[in-house]
C-alpha cells in the first residue's frame, strides 16, 4: 500500500493548472486493531503515523500552528501508569478495577482546586474511592499561539470500587459520575474519558504533533492491543479543546444533516427513560444527553454511549442509531431477521443521518460502520498476522504488500469489527445477524403493527360549488399563481414544477403584503454534503414511511414498543385519514380553527389548542389530528385558522 505521506511529482509543465487543486476536507479517522499477543507500543506508533498521514483532514488557524483537533483512543496502559503507583507505595487495582479519568482542568491553580475538589465529591457519592491524580506531561512549546493560550491543564484521576464492583459495572458508575460533572462543564474543565477500559488522549493540536505534545504517547511503556484515531476537520462549530475527537466512544468522519431533529427527539424521550436495575436518580442524573450548542459527533457519541451504557454492544448501537438503507436493498432479501430489526427499530429510533464514518470502541470492541448513503469513505486491510487497519484514507499504515490478506472497503451501511477479547475480525452480515437474533424482532412487527396502505381518492366533492372553492382558497392564502403554476401540474402530472427564474419578490418579514407563515421560513443546508431528497429517483436509500403512535423505552426492547400504525407517505388523503382513525390507536381530533370575534384572537385560540391537545393526551390519545375542518364543517366568515406550521410546532 502507497504512503499518502510521500506527496507525488508534478511535472513542472503542470503546475498552477486550476485542475489540479485539491479539495481538502472531512475528518480522518481509523483504527488499528492487532490480535496477536500481547499489547505493543508498536501499535501506538502506527497509529500516530496514521495520524501524521491525515494532516490535510484538519485544518489550522491563522497562526498556521493551532489544529482544530486531533486524538487517539486507546486501552488504559497499565504498564506506564504502574509508575505513578509504585512512587507512591499504592497497590495498583487489577485489571478492569482501576477506573482512569483523562481531565481537561483550569489553568488558575486556585480554580484548579475547585474543579478537583468537585470531580472527587461526585465521585464519592457512587461509591467509589479516589486514589490520586496524576499531571499528564505535556509540551506547550509544540503548540500554536491560539491552542497554547487556551490550552487546559491536563490531569488523570485514578479511582476504584470498595465494594469490587469491575469491569461493565464499574464503567457504570463512572459514566454517571461524570455525566454528572458534567453539568458543571467550562471549556477548561472537561472529562475526555472516563473508563476503566479506554482513555483518550486529545488536543486542539495539529495529528503530526500529537505524539510531542503528550509525552506519553512515545513512552515505549505505552501499550496497547488497539487505537482509534482522528484528525477533525470542523465544519459547523468553532474549534475547542473538548471537541477535538475521539469523544468518549467514537471519532466521526463527516456530519450529521438530522442533527436538530436527532436532538429534539432525544430531547423529548428522556423523561421516559427506564431500564431493569437502574436507579432513576442515576437515569435523571445522565440528562441532558444531548445538548444543541455543542457538536454533531459529540451529540452522536452521546447517544451512542447511553444505549452502550445501558446494556447494549456498540455494534448494536451503532445499528439502532445509524441504520442502513434497508427496504429496497437487494443484498438484505437472503437476511430477513436483520430487515426485521431495522423495521422494528423504525418506530422507536430516528436515524442520525449522515453523510457518515464511524468508528467506535467500548474497549471489549472496536468497530467502524458507513451509514445509508455510503459518501463517506472507508477502507480496510487485514495482515496474515491479524493486524487491522481501518481508516477513511488508503496506506495510513505502511504495511508490506506480502503480509496483507485481505484489503477492500465498507459498502453503504455496512461494518467491520474487531472482538478485542475474543480476539475474532467480524464482518458485516455476522454482526448484523447476532444482533438481529436477540430479540424475535419479526414477530413483535407482525403481531403489533398495523400498515396503513394507499388508498383512492374520493369522488366526492369536499364543497358545494366553485364558489365556495374559490371562497376556502382565498380564505387559506392560495393564490392565483399558486393553483395555475404549482398545484395544476402537480395534480395533472404528478411531480413538482422546476423554474429557472430567480425570486424577486421581498423577503416576507420585509414584504409589505400578507404573506402565509411558510413564507417567513427558509431551509437551512448543511456546509458540505448533502443527502438525497428525492423518495423517488433514490427510493434504494430513501423513504418517506412514517410510525404513528406511541414511542417506546427506546433502552429496553418489547414487544409492545412495535404497537404503531405505519403509513407509506405523510401525505394522506380522507381514506387513508379514516384507516388511521379506525386502526386501534385512540385518535382524537383537535379543532384549530377559532373565532374572529374571540378576545385576544390568535393567541388565546394557540393556548387552547396547547391545553386541548395536552388534555387529551392524558386521556389515553395515541395520534392527535389537528384539523382546520372539524366534523366535515367548512371554514365560515366569521373564523380564522392556526397555521399548520404553528398549530404543529406548539403541541
Amino acid at each position: 500500500m502507497n504512503n499518502p505521506s510521500v506527496a507525488p511529482t508534478v511535472p513542472t509543465s503542470l503546475l498552477g493548472q486550476p485542475w489540479l487543486v485539491e479539495e481538502r476536507d472531512a475528518c480522518g479517522v481509523g483504527f488499528i486493531a492487532d490480535l496477536q499477543g500481547e499489547p505493543k507500543h508498536t501499535l501506538i506508533q502506527q497509529a500516530l503515523t496514521a495520524l501524521g498521514c491525515m494532516e490535510h483532514r484538519g485544518g489550522c488557524s491563522a497562526d498556521n500552528d493551532s489544529g482544530d483537533g486531533a486524538g487517539v483512543m486507546t486501552g488504559i496502559p497499565r504498564n506506564l501508569l504502574s509508575r505513578w503507583f509504585d512512587t507512591r507505595n499504592l497497590p495498583m487495582p487489577d485489571g478492569d478495577r482501576l477506573g482512569v479519568g483523562m481531565v481537561f482542568l483550569p489553568q488558575e491553580p486556585g480554580a484548579r482546586e475547585v474543579a478537583r475538589a468537585y470531580v472527587e465529591e461526585v465521585v464519592r457519592l457512587e461509591d467509589l474511592t479516589v486514589l490520586g491524580w496524576r499531571e499528564v506531561p505535556v509540551n506547550p512549546d509544540v503548540l500554536g499561539p491560539q491552542a497554547r493560550n487556551s490550552q487546559p491543564h491536563i490531569e488523570q484521576i485514578f479511582v476504584t470500587c470498595s465494594a469490587g464492583a469491575a469491569g461493565d459495572e464499574l464503567d457504570r458508575r463512572l459514566y454517571v459520575a461524570r455525566s454528572i460533572i458534567g453539568k458543571k462543564l467550562a471549556e477548561d474543565f472537561y472529562v475526555c474519558s472516563f473508563s476503566c477500559r479506554t482513555i483518550v488522549y486529545k488536543g486542539m493540536v495539529r495529528s503530526v504533533v500529537l505524539g510531542e505534545f503528550y509525552e506519553d504517547l512515545t513512552n515505549p511503556d505505552y501499550v496497547s492491543n488497539f487505537a482509534v484515531y482522528h484528525r477533525r476537520f470542523s465544519t459547523n462549530t468553532m474549534p475547542k479543546w473538548p471537541l477535538a475527537q475521539p469523544m468518549r466512544m467514537l471519532g466521526h468522519n463527516g456530519e450529521i444533516n438530522t442533527l436538530l431533529g436527532n436532538i429534539n427527539w432525544m430531547a423529548a424521550r428522556e423523561g421516559e427513560l427506564t431500564v431493569s436495575g437502574w436507579p432513576k436518580a442515576d437515569l435523571e442524573s445522565l440528562t441532558p444527553i444531548v445538548n444543541q450548542a455543542n457538536s454533531d459527533s459529540y451529540n452522536l457519541d452521546s447517544a451512542l454511549e447511553l444505549l452502550v451504557r445501558t446494556g447494549r454492544s456498540p455494534l448494536e448501537a451503532a445499528m439502532v442509531l445509524v441504520p442502513e438503507a434497508y427496504q429496497n436493498q437487494p443484498a438484505l432479501k437472503d437476511y430477513p431477521e436483520i430487515t426485521d430489526f431495522y423495521d422494528y427499530y423504525s418506530g422507536l429510533q430516528e436515524p442520525w443521518d449522515g453523510p457518515a464514518l464511524l468508528v467506535f470502541s467500548d474497549g471489549k470492541t472496536v468497530g467502524a460502520g458507513l451509514d445509508r448513503n455510503g459518501l463517506r469513505p472507508a477502507r480496510y486491510c487485514i495482515t496474515k498476522s491479524n493486524t487491522i487497519v481501518v481508516g477513511s484514507e488508503a496506506g495510513v499504515v505502511d504495511l508490506p504488500a506480502a503480509e496483507i490478506a485481505e484489503k477492500g472497503r465498507l459498502a453503504p451501511g455496512q461494518m467491520i469489527a474487531v472482538d478485542l477479547e475474543a480476539k475474532t475480525i467480524l464482518k458485516n452480515y455476522e454482526i448484523k445477524q447476532k444482533v438481529a437474533h436477540k430479540h424475535p424482532y419479526g414477530e413483535w412487527v407482525t403481531a403489533n403493527r398495523q400498515l396503513v396502505t394507499s388508498d383512492a381518492f374520493t369522488e366526492t366533492p369536499l364543497f358545494a360549488d366553485a364558489q365556495a372553492v374559490l371562497q376556502q382558497q382565498a380564505a387559506f392564502g392560495y393564490s392565483a399563481e399558486d393553483l395555475e403554476m404549482v398545484i395544476v401540474p402537480m395534480a395533472s402530472q404528478g411531480k413538482e414544477p422546476t423554474f429557472c427564474m430567480g425570486d424577486d419578490i421581498p423577503l416576507a418579514v420585509l414584504s409589505n403584503k400578507p404573506r402565509l407563515l411558510f413564507d417567513y421560513f427558509k431551509q437551512r443546508f448543511a456546509q458540505v454534503t448533502n443527502p438525497p431528497i428525492d423518495p423517488l429517483r433514490e427510493n434504494l436509500v430513501m423513504s418517506l414511511g412514517m410510525s404513528l403512535g406511541e414511542r417506546g423505552n427506546i433502552l429496553e426492547p418489547s414487544a409492545a414498543s412495535a404497537r404503531m400504525i405505519k403509513i407509506n407517505s405523510p401525505v394522506l388523503n380522507e381514506a387513508e385519514l379514516a384507516a388511521i382513525k379506525q386502526g386501534g390507536l385512540l385518535t382524537t381530533a383537535v379543532s384549530t380553527l377559532y373565532e374572529l370575534a374571540a378576545p385576544d384572537g390568535l393567541p388565546t385560540a394557540l393556548d387552547q389548542l396547547i391545553q386541548t391537545a395536552i388534555a387529551a393526551v392524558e386521556a389515553g390519545a395515541k395520534i392527535l389530528v389537528l384539523t382546520d375542518r372539524p366534523d366535515g364543517q367548512a371554514l365560515t366568515e366569521t373564523q380564522s385558522y392556526i397555521p399548520p406550521l404553528l398549530a404543529v410546532g406548539a403541541v
